[in-house]
């Protein structure tokens, strides 16, 4: 065994919200050797930022106590240290990687300021030669292309994946020997995914630092981890070899949480009737789409005349049948979201046809396609943002029934409304609730059900599962094949998830660039992938040990 760089004991962590105390992490305890990784999982909520943020001393003193515990680094117990003494340690000694870069990093600084900023602040007596070297050698170490013409950007001039390496530059700029990285990559596609977890990995193996790594991928998981931490309400209920946990796990929420990966989910069997399979087999595909373009101009000068375009989605076809999930794939910027929102009209396209039901769209007046909107939904990514804050459940329900003249009276389409919820799994009686007052999954389910309040044949489904804990993504997952099933619905399902789209999707497509490289049947492509940017693709998704 290793000596150990980070041991934590008994540590409970007690958030004050007015009256109410919460015992955000209850008495748990773990160690960290050196030149390890523990990942910490489990749902939101579940405290395993709060954890880490304990352990670096970052929670604000006023709302965060510690009413028992102890973190010891290198034997020194942390949370006993004063302010000068915790700020010696955080930075210099321990380093912490957050989610989501573009917040962490200062927008006013360019990303050479903020790197030599933070040397500077461990190292007084460092010239600026010398931190500007040692902040090029630092962004070299996280291959950043171009490092020193990158040295004068801001972060937003950078993609997701380098402000990501931009922020584990600067946390690594001070060789610190714990490294805490909270869901570093939860916002990136799956090849930039692996590029910085290749990164990370030759890095902790360069320098032979500890990490405490957080995550809720399964995948990710098996690749970092030596140690496993799994997390519920606030207490670590399974502590272990990661091997060891993720292939015999004990505890029951731990195999819960690994029989809700999409890969472990059991498909349930599509019984067709045979008026449905006479439909399929005689009649014209729901969607078509044929040399389908969406450009948008780029406008220079004083006069903002048009020098090129930016080919969003560049002669584009597929077809979707009726009944049918279509799994559409590809990293950020590719084009998915811009087919989705072309499909819908939502965009207006440049090029090409769009037809549902034969029935073709491209051209069609706002009047013209009102008719049309109630047989073509979209379910939105973030729930939260997509449904107005102010408005009941009821009134976000009801209202577009209203406007498509839906349900003889008022009361009828209350009672519409209720049976929606409840063929989404909530309670009838949510109806009168505002959104703030649901969890991320429940807003989901309500999102489903304003897509369906129009009864429509058609839904685009829009990274709905992206931002969910893998045991509500699997309960939206089953919930949408028992819908299809009923409605016998046709889906166009965008996506970045590998998993989901095995276990979803009867056909996939991939994009790239704004075009189609390869599309078939879903275990076809994913099982024998035959273009070079999907095999790239699926070789680049994290698994579970075999």
């Amino acid at each position: 065994m290793s000596q150990t760089l980070l041991e934590v004991r008994n540590l409970r962590t007690y958030l004050r919200s007015g009256q109410r105390e919460v015992k955000a992490v209850d008495d748990i305890s773990f160690s960290i050797p050196k030149g390890e990784t523990l990942c910490l999982v489990g749902e939101s909520g579940s405290g395993k930022s709060v954890s880490a943020l304990s352990v670096i001393r970052l929670l604000p003193e006023g709302i965060a106590s510690h009413p028992g515990g102890q973190i010891l680094f290198n034997g020194q117990d942390l949370l006993i240290l004063n302010d000068p003494g915790i700020r010696a340690v955080r930075g210099s000694k321990i380093a912490m990687i957050f989610q989501e870069p573009m917040t962490s990093l200062n927008p006013v600084l360019t990303i050479g300021e903020q790197i030599t900023e933070a040397l500077q602040i461990h190292h007084p007596t460092m010239s600026d030669e010398e931190a500007e070297q040692r902040t090029m050698l630092a962004l070299e170490q996280v291959q950043i292309p171009q490092a020193s013409g990158r040295f004068r950007d801001y972060p937003h001039q950078l993609s997701g994946g380098q402000r990501q390496r931009v922020m584990i530059a600067m946390a690594l700029a001070c060789e610190p020997q714990l490294l805490i990285a909270d869901e570093p990559t939860t916002a990136l596609d799956v090849t930039v995914q692996a590029e910085i977890l290749r990164l990370m990995r030759k890095l902790q193996d360069d320098t032979g630092m500890s990490m405490l790594f957080i995550t809720h991928d399964f995948g990710v998981v098996a690749q970092m981890a030596h140690w496993v931490g799994v997390m519920q309400q606030g207490k670590l209920v399974e502590v272990g070899a990661c091997a060891e946990v993720l292939r015999q796990p004990k505890h029951t929420y731990t195999q819960q949480l690994l029989a809700a990966l999409p890969e472990n989910l059991v498909k349930p069997v599509i019984v067709e009737t045979s008026s449905q399979r006479v439909v399929a087999i005689e009649s014209t595909p729901l969607l078509q789409i044929r040399d389908l373009k969406v450009w948008f101009p780029i406008k220079k000068g004083v006069f903002r005349r048009t020098v090129d375009y930016v080919r969003a989605v560049d002669d584009v076809s597929l077809t979707i049948p009726q009944g049918q999930i279509l799994a559409l794939v590809g990293e950020s910027g590719c084009g998915k979201t811009t087919l989705g929102r072309a499909v819908l009209q939502l965009e207006k396209p440049t090029a090409g046809s769009i037809q549902i039901n034969g029935q073709e769209l491209s051209g069609l007046s706002a009047r013209q396609l009102r008719p049309m909107r109630q047989k073509m939904q979209i379910a939105f990514q973030d729930p939260q943002s997509s449904l107005n804050p102010r408005l009941l459940v009821e009134t976000a329900l009801t209202e577009p029934m209203k406007v498509h003249g839906i349900g003889a009276n008022k009361e009828q389409r209350i009672e519409l409304a209720s049976q929606l919820l409840e063929s989404v799994q909530l309670n009838r009686d949510f109806l009168w609730r505002y959104p703030h007052e649901f969890s991320g999954g429940q807003r989901q389910r309500i999102g489903l059900a304003r897509a369906l309040a129009l009864n429509p044949e058609f839904i685009v489904c829009d990274e709905i599962t992206s931002a969910l804990d893998v045991s509500v993504q699997a309960e939206i997952l089953q919930l949408l094949l028992s819908i299809r099933q009923q409605r016998n619905l046709t889906l166009l399902f965008i996506t970045h998830n590998i998993g989901v789209v095995e276990y979803l999707s009867d056909h996939t497509v991939v994009m790239y660039q704004g075009k189609i490289v390869e599309q078939g049947v879903t275990a076809q492509i994913c099982n024998y992938p035959q273009h070079p940017y999907t095999q790239k693709l699926l070789s680049a998704v994290p698994r579970l040990l075999n």
